[in-house]
């Protein structure tokens, strides 16, 4: 493999063909993805020069697998010539490509259903890729082999043919996890605690240009701090202090929000920041939902608010050993052939198991067939699920729905350990993700950011899959020839 682009670099020498991020950046379809992405701009010749999404989102895809932070990213990309080969510069340069400010606004512009869309056509060309290469491998074969394969390439244009699939094949995993947003763990203590803090501060701004002629509210900041700490530093704090201390607490954020809404006749809220603004209103929406489960001796609430700065994060009750409650994004995904596939991403807790038929309708419409089997967990055997899969013949893996029959069957029994150990794969994916890329703590502060790095973060996982599947076939190829040198002539 030969580059593509001559990259010049000013103190000598040339890039390695074999760097993984040289190997890295064709496994992108830049093209593809910058015409798509042209769609976004408007058309009003004024403004500034867009950056190329070559550039956005390699960036994007640098920072998720080497776990940068945005300033850190530009210091390496300014540092290393690979990265800039791989962002498409012509040549090396000392200069910052770009402002590490940039890097939200690539994260808004580009999305998650973008990044998505990239995932798939990443899959679709790694599919086409493995056909190709069994069609290269035909010489030479026996004719059942040749006949078999070719059976499977029309089993997967049945679909664009608008013929019904006929055959079944591979087999699809499905599982969901919880992407844990960068929140403290939250208390209803701590929460009102903050509240108070920030609505001290929005009486401040309010008040600041009536000072000296206004008599400033006397919000009591010390008192409401002594009898926070008071409970907070106690280690192990009993329920009535603990009712108590939050009882006060919401009190004082009651009361500022009266003071506030006396000020706004004198002082509008447009002089408030937009942060101060967005804090408002949350702390109103938090105020009102901490109210209510004081009131009704309770810990429950629907879309409870969790944290000020990230309102959107929600508890995802998981039951998991290590966290029985976690605070982010609950995301499905479906794993084919090594390849992870997100298939739903909210922020609300939701049943997986309504992903099946679908994830099950979007199987066939990428390999024109049906899979074999859904490797899945029982959540997902529901009435309507077993329906669907006994009605186009797929198999879903797991004990029959009723009381456990008194003798199992060896057979089903061999079956369920089969696919219980090739279920794991999605296990596999999951900690992958969460220990390598960031998947079990997300950095990004807003909902549309943080969704667009969930979806990251699988193109990458599936991204270095393609580059050890690539680096493997190069081993290979040099293992060939090694063994065809030191062969015996006879």
């Amino acid at each position: 493999m030969r580059l593509t682009l001559t990259f010049f670099l000013p103190f000598g020498g040339r890039l390695s063909e074999n760097n993984r991020w040289v190997q890295l950046s064709y496994l992108v379809p830049w093209r593809r993805v910058e015409q798509e992405y042209s769609k976004n701009f408007s058309k009003d010749p004024r403004g500034g020069r867009a950056v190329s999404v070559r550039m956005a989102l390699g960036a994007l895809i640098i920072q998720e697998r080497e776990g940068f932070s945005d300033r850190h990213l530009v210091q390496y990309i300014t540092e290393n010539p690979y990265l800039q080969y791989f962002l498409g510069l012509e040549a090396y340069q000392e200069e910052p490509p770009f402002d590490p400010s940039l890097l939200t606004y690539f994260r808004k512009r580009l999305g998650h259903d973008a990044i998505n869309q990239v995932n798939e056509w990443i899959v679709e060309a790694a599919r086409r890729e493995e056909e190709n290469a069994d069609d290269d491998e035909h010489v030479g074969k026996p004719a059942y082999i040749i006949r078999s394969r070719c059976r499977r390439r029309l089993t997967n244009t049945a679909t664009r043919t608008g013929q019904e699939p006929r055959s079944h094949r591979g087999k699809l995993i499905l599982d969901a996890t919880c992407a844990p947003a960068d929140v403290a763990y939250p208390t209803d203590l701590s929460l009102l605690n903050t509240a108070r803090e920030k609505l001290e501060d929005i009486i401040d701004t309010l008040h600041a240009p009536h000072k000296g002629n206004m008599k400033k509210p006397r919000v009591r900041r010390r008192q409401a701090r002594r009898d926070y700490l008071k409970t907070a530093k106690n280690r192990k704090p009993g329920r009535r202090e603990i009712r108590k201390a939050v009882g006060q607490q919401l009190r004082y954020v009651a009361r500022d929000l009266r003071f506030i809404e006396q000020l706004v006749p004198h002082t509008p809220l447009t002089r408030l920041s937009r942060r101060q603004y967005r804090d408002l209103l949350v702390i109103g929406v938090l105020y009102r939902q901490q109210h209510e489960m004081y009131r009704l001796h309770s810990h429950r609430v629907d879309d409870r608010i969790v944290s000020i700065a990230q309102p959107d994060v929600r508890p995802i009750v998981r039951g998991k050993a290590k966290a029985n409650v976690e605070f982010g994004a609950k995301v499905a995904i479906s794993v084919v052939d090594g390849y992870a596939m997100m298939k739903k991403m909210n922020w609300d807790n939701f049943n997986e198991g309504t992903t099946l038929i679908e994830s099950v309708e979007r199987y066939v419409e990428r390999f024109g067939c049906y899979p074999e089997a859904v490797l899945a967990d029982k959540i997902y055997r529901t009435r309507e699920n077993l329906r669907y899969c006994k009605e186009h013949g797929v198999r879903l893996s797991g004990p029959k729905l009723g009381r456990p029959p008194k003798q199992v069957d060896p057979e089903q029994k061999k079956l369920e350990q089969q696919d219980m150990g090739e279920r794991n794969a999605v296990e596999g994916k999951f900690g992958e993700g969460k220990r390598s890329y960031g998947l079990g703590l997300i950095r990004a502060r807003l909902r549309q950011t943080s969704e667009t790095v969930i979806a990251l973060q699988l193109l990458v996982m599936n991204l270095e899959k393609r580059l050890r599947l690539l680096f493997w076939l190069i081993y290979a190829e040099f293992l060939v020839m090694d063994c065809d040198m030191i062969r015996p002539v006879s």
